[in-house]
């Protein structure tokens, strides 16, 4: 996938791929690991949710201006560490939405 893509409105960000169409994602989350911040995408598309629950995680850059650069994972460690990164995320809104319940 392309590293380009603009924001569409908040929550949402539209990726330029490769193959030049694009594909409309959800922002799950941006999380920082190892002091570089990441972004997690879930696509709209059905066609590219090849699991269910299976999400897109970029390098997250955003300029002074606001322009927002996306870049690939380039290695497994980092990969595994931005990973256990969301996997912490994930279980900590599990637990607030329990907290929220009980309230």
């Amino acid at each position: 996938m392309d590293r380009q893509q603009e924001p569409e409105e908040e929550g949402f960000i539209t990726l330029s791929l490769d193959d030049g169409k694009e594909l409309e994602c959800q922002v799950l989350t941006i999380l920082e690991a190892n002091q570089q911040d990441y972004i997690v995408l879930y696509p709209l598309d059905s066609s590219y949710q090849e699991a269910e629950g299976e999400v897109f995680i970029y390098r997250y850059f955003e300029s002074a201006n606001g322009e927002v650069d996306l870049q690939n994972i380039e290695t497994d460690e980092e990969f595994e560490l931005v990973s256990e990164a969301f996997d912490e995320y994930l279980d900590s809104c599990e637990y607030d939405e329990l907290v929220d319940e009980e309230e």
